[in-house]
């Protein structure tokens, strides 16, 4: 019998099997399939390789003004799709996961079926074998949601894309989250028609406004057709000429012709086969209901990572973990509480967009009195030299406290720059301490110095003249002060400093 046996071997499995080995326990860690889970094999890593050949082809629009001449390169669909896979089977080497297991003590079961409780301490698996254990760590992770209408199975989801060889000439995705907006952004760049459809009445519905709306006006710009608001798809035919998606919006039907429909619209939890109600493991929603401990309503049992559908981010499944496999080794009276409040997220569409904390509208919600900081990127130096002036940072403060309530950057290395806003939360730094840093110059990341400073000036905290105050607001580049009357605020600077 083993100490914890963890089934899933993605992100939260491996790190909650090595954290728990480290912990002085026996492990098991049990795998249906390929380790490295959905991320590694069919979701993160492949599609940041897709996300890098659209950059790479944006870039080619530009080569004519940095003197570089020649031929735009054409793509290659299906030897992307090749790239795509080569690039997955490099992570798994380079991560070595099954050899890190063993030579840590962890004993692996991979490639062995679906797991079952058969009682309380024992799991019976795919090929027959029972495995005993005191506690269990439940990282099973999730699957992409099917839509039950007629012509489902026409459509595919994140996981039927790596079957596609030619580039589809026009296409829908449904879902505005993350995962639709990406594909859609990515395709849209590889000259596909695309039409982006949700029942919500815009697109990243869970991002700040500010995200929404400079994402939804840069899709628009860049001929992705949005279609927010819709009741619903009726049904998806087939044609001789390809696909019909049929859906409906303010009580009528619309017909759209495509070539292939992308379903991006949930993610639940994979609970069906575990047979967790024979152990009194409850279950909330798809996903299996766990307290701030991680741990479910088997006191011996605790799960992490999308599983317990909270923060369905890699690096919540990692973090999660570690903290399940301490409480599981852990006695009873020692266990440590997983509460996610800073954790920086984004995504690879075109413009990338971070973000960390709370969004303007959460924080007012919470009773916070805000001040609100803009930069744009047209005032960074960097994203003029390198002609990305599209984007902005905007910084969340609370007035009485000075701290950082949130932050969100719509931009060239959106993603990495959103990480610096996030350090600073953590390490509960002030605005003002966030402003006096000296970034690099000139890099992207220097925007959200710009973005501290001008909070810092909403706040009244910076030490000004009479008579430079009475100048009244001013929309400063990295280092000069401009003149309202010759240089404009952009639009996204002109909301600043509201409270």
């Amino acid at each position: 019998m083993y100490d914890v046996l963890i089934i899933g071997g993605g992100p939260a499995g491996v790190t909650a099997a090595l954290r728990a080995r480290e912990l002085g326990a026996t492990v098991a860690l049990v795998e249906r399939g390929r380790l490295g889970g959905t991320c590694t094999n069919d979701g993160c890593v492949p599609t940041r390789v897709l996300a890098h050949a659209a950059r790479l082809m944006r870039e080619t629009t530009q080569h004519e003004a940095y003197g570089l001449l020649g031929p735009r390169p054409q793509l290659d669909f299906a030897r992307l799709m090749q790239r795509a896979q080569q690039v997955v089977s490099t992570v798994h080497e380079k991560k070595q996961m099954l050899k890190h297991l063993e030579s840590s003590g962890v004993t692996a079961y991979v490639g062995v079926g679906e797991a079952r409780f058969v009682d309380a301490h024992t799991i019976e698996l795919g090929d027959g074998q029972r495995l005993s254990a005191e506690r269990f760590i439940l990282c099973v992770g999730g699957h992409a949601r099917r839509l039950p209408f007629p012509g489902a199975e026409l459509t595919l989801n994140h996981g039927d894309l790596w079957n596609l060889r030619t580039l589809p000439r026009r296409l829908a995705v449904v879902g505005g989250a993350a995962t639709g907006c990406q594909l859609a952004s990515i395709m849209n760049t590889f000259g596909s028609e695309v039409t982006l459809l949700d029942v919500a009445p815009h697109i990243l519905p869970n991002e700040d406004a500010a995200v929404t709306e400079a994402l939804t006006k840069a899709f628009t710009e860049r001929g992705i057709t949005i279609v927010g608001g819709m009741s619903g798809v009726e049904r998806v035919e087939e044609t001789a000429d390809g696909l019909r998606l049929t859906y409906k919006k303010d009580d009528a039907l619309h017909d759209i012709a495509v070539d292939a429909v992308i379903v991006a619209v949930g993610w639940p939890g994979n609970i069906e086969t575990l047979n967790l109600e024979a152990i009194g493991v409850r279950t909330e929603r798809n996903y299996i209901a766990v307290d701030d401990a991680l741990r479910t309503t088997a006191p011996h049992i605790f799960a992490a990572g999308d599983i317990n559908g909270r923060m369905m981010l890699v690096q919540s499944a990692g973090y999660e973990a570690r903290i399940a496999a301490e409480n599981a080794v852990a006695a009873a009276d020692e266990l440590r509480e997983y509460c996610a409040q800073i954790v920086p997220h984004g995504g690879f569409t075109d413009p990338e967009y971070g973000s960390v904390g709370l969004t303007e509208k959460a924080a007012r919600e919470a009773g916070h009195d805000v001040v609100i900081a803009l930069a744009s990127y047209v005032n960074m130096d960097r994203a003029v030299i390198d002609g990305n002036t599209e984007g902005f940072c905007k910084l969340i403060v609370d007035r009485d406290t000075h701290q950082i309530l949130g932050g969100h950057v719509v931009g060239e290395q959106a993603v990495e720059i959103v990480q610096l806003v996030a350090a600073a939360m953590a390490a509960e730094s002030s605005v003002e301490s966030l402003a006096s840093l000296e970034l690099s110059y000139p890099t992207y990341v220097a925007i959200v110095g710009l973005a501290a400073r001008r909070a810092v000036h909403y706040l009244g905290l910076m030490n000004l003249s009479p008579e430079f105050r009475e100048m009244g607001p001013h929309y400063a580049a990295e280092w000069e002060r401009r003149d309202p009357e010759t240089a404009a605020a952009t639009p996204i600077e002109t909301r600043a400093g509201s409270s």
